[in-house]
């Protein structure tokens, strides 16, 4: 088992890639924190789980839900060996739309909170412990209503290089991995109407290389990669998992 005695603290982990992921890592071994704002998914996610992971109901907009997050982290494990740094969310707001209160809550949610998970955490972090980022194929093109997202995922993954050469010296590894089109929750609650949805779907189909959404758990493996020995030598990187979307 590739995570075996391993703490893994998971923000976003009450479903979807986060969900996925956590799954994986407890079969690989590891002890799992999941951090969700939703209750009732949480609730549900940790009966997923076998009721074996620690839920911890938090904002990560909010840099007090964060600590105490983490701190009941310390409590009950002591350290993290493994950060997966995933929650996110936004609606569609093409550019006439977008307000100050819309840049802030996405700047919160997407950048801040990420950046905030990530200095939390790390005093509990030591060699050989592994960061992992979820930033998106947003920060590679571009696309129509989506442009407060994009900058930040942008943002995230230059994070990634500058957290990763800062925590390098203390032998912990900072890497992304970035979603194209997958198949999760996500999707529903931009707010699109269905038909809407419905018609973007197929026009992203077009533009994979493999013809077909992704599905969770294909990121939840390059996660697991990322988490493991078996990227030892690898930081300050992004693995894009998009089917070939923003390649061909």
């Amino acid at each position: 088992m590739k995570l075996k005695n391993k703490v893994a603290f998971i923000t976003g982990g009450a479903s979807g890639i986060g969900l996925e992921t956590a799954k994986l890592f407890q079969a690989e071994g590891a002890q799992l924190v999941l951090v969700g704002s939703n209750a009732e998914r949480l609730a549900a996610a940790g009966d997923e789980l076998g009721g074996k992971a620690l839920l911890v109901r938090a904002d990560i907009r909010k840099v007090a839900d964060i600590e105490r997050a983490v701190e009941e982290t310390r409590a009950k494990f002591g350290r993290i060996d493994v950060l997966f740094a995933n929650a996110g969310a936004t609606t569609v707001a093409p550019l006439e739309a977008v307000t100050e209160a819309y840049v802030a809550d996405n700047l919160a949610l997407n950048f801040t909170g990420t950046f905030f998970t990530i200095q939390k955490a790390a005093p509990l972090m030591a060699q050989g412990g592994s960061i992992i980022v979820t930033t998106s194929f947003l920060n590679s093109i571009g696309y129509p209503g989506l442009s407060i997202l994009a900058a930040t995922k942008a943002a995230a993954r230059s994070l990634v290089r500058t957290l990763g050469a800062e925590l390098a010296p203390r032998g912990i590894r900072v890497n992304a991995v970035s979603p194209g089109a997958i198949a999760t929750p996500f999707y529903s609650k931009i707010g699109l109407p269905d038909d809407v949805l419905s018609e973007i779907a197929a026009s992203i189909t077009q533009k994979v290389g493999l013809k077909r959404f992704g599905d969770a758990v294909e990121l939840a493996k390059t996660a697991l990669f990322l988490a493991s020995d078996d990227s030892s030598y690898t930081t300050g990187t992004e693995l894009v998992v998009d089917g070939g979307l923003t390649q061909f």
